[in-house]
């Protein structure tokens, strides 16, 4: 009878511990926590903390506790390969990722190589950020699902707001030489000749992603260009210093961006003087008006020191929770399934729908405009202690968001 106690009291740690692991559904954050991108991605990770946070502290999802696992890809596709595997043999089933489309594109097709080898393994890739259109066209993955508006769909937003503002007659173009750039740089090419054939395309450029430090020379083509406006996917360090260049030069153009409002963009923004006249499309921001997301807004800068980046973030998780309650399950399988067509109240309001052909995330999204706040009861929020802060321009509603799709979905 002592031989077996003794031997149960030395197994007890050990069932313990694998029963402690069943009961936490870990998420592993796959973005740069170094190099370049490194400000984006602490961003990011502090984002999917706090949101962690405020699932587990209403119970976590479906009784388990959440926890978000780092791991630093450098913004890199084969680093980013690596701690994927690292995922998958720590038993983790879910991973987010979103700053880079390479990286994105590298993880779509390990998760789908990795589902096809290991049944009974699935890993779900849950995308907040890369959003070359080819990830839910002809590249889709069953185990694939993107929250974040694909860049020809926040293109065709942009180019039917520029279309009607007949100020603009000269557009240059400048984007990182990726895919997500060269795919932004194509559809604007192509969506501005169709829509406004006058407008002329007084330059092109592509450059290394995340290896510019100084963008005066680029800044000083644009000035001799005679452009008006510009347009840039850069995201990062890449729209930064950009605007910091255009700064520093006394550059006056209308800046037409993606991702002018992560980190350091509003003070860069804010150095150049351009007052109402830098732009960005997104899926909500900070003073949108609803009431909801002000007071996420309020709570998450509180306990964060950030503006909230990726409103869709907030959307990932609060949907990864519905699924698994839907299919009251968290085995990614069965929460995938429940994934498909569904629909959702977002953060910023509204309703969006994940399409089942190629789980491709619809919503209102925003064009909003960076420069003084005139009314702080309806725009309370300033970015980076400019004193400056975003401005509604335009909605456009989820219905007005829809663009086809090539893909020919792969099912278990």
């Amino acid at each position: 009878m002592r031989k077996i106690l003794l031997s149960a009291a030395m197994t007890l740690p050990l069932v313990f511990g694998a029963a402690h692991a069943e009961d936490t559904v870990k998420i592993g954050y796959i973005d740069p926590l170094s190099g370049g991108g490194a400000s984006v991605g602490e961003g990011g990770l502090k984002t999917f903390q706090y949101l962690a946070d405020e699932l587990n502290a209403k119970g976590g999802i479906l009784g388990h506790k959440v926890e978000i696992v780092p791991m630093d890809n450098k913004t890199n596709p084969q680093e980013s390969l690596v701690q994927a595997q690292k995922a998958v043999d720590a038993g983790i089933h879910y991973i987010t990722q979103g700053n880079g489309s390479s990286v994105g594109a590298a993880l779509e097709d390990f998760v789908t190589k990795n589902n096809s080898r290991n049944p009974g393994k699935e890993v779900l890739y849950f995308n907040y950020a890369a959003v070359d259109p080819s990830m839910t066209n002809d590249k889709c993955s069953y185990w694939h699902f993107r929250w974040d508006a694909n860049s020809d769909i926040k293109m065709a937003a942009l180019t039917n707001y520029i279309k009607d503002q007949p100020s603009i007659k000269k557009v240059y173009l400048i984007n990182q030489d990726y895919s997500f750039g060269q795919s932004v740089r194509a559809e604007a090419r192509k969506m501005l000749s169709e829509k406004r054939s006058d407008i002329q395309i007084v330059g092109d450029e592509l450059v290394p992603l995340l290896k510019v430090t100084d963008f005066s020379p680029y800044i000083a083509k644009i000035k001799a260009s005679g452009a008006d406006s510009v347009v840039t996917g850069n995201w990062g360090q890449d729209i930064a210093l950009l605007l910091k260049a255009a700064a520093d030069a006394g550059l006056k153009v209308n800046w037409y961006t993606y991702y002018a409002g992560g980190a350091g963009g509003p003070t860069a923004i804010k150095q150049t003087g351009l007052d109402h006249q830098v732009f960005q499309i997104t899926e909500g921001f900070a003073n949108s008006g609803n009431k909801a997301a002000e007071e996420f807004e309020k709570d998450f800068r509180a306990k964060v020191n950030l503006g909230l980046w990726y409103p869709r973030a907030v959307n990932e998780m609060r949907m990864f929770k519905a699924a698994a309650e839907k299919a009251n399950s968290i085995d990614p399988v069965k929460v995938a399934a429940a994934l498909e067509g569904m629909k959702f109240q977002v953060l910023d309001g509204g309703e969006g729908f994940m399409r089942a052909e190629d789980h491709q995330f619809f919503q209102p999204i925003y064009i909003s405009s960076f420069g003084t706040l005139t009314d702080k009861t309806k725009e309370p929020f300033d970015e980076e202690n400019t004193g400056w802060g975003w401005h509604l321009v335009s909605k456009i509603d989820t219905q007005n968001t829809i663009v086809p799709t090539t893909c020919k979905m792969k099912r278990p």
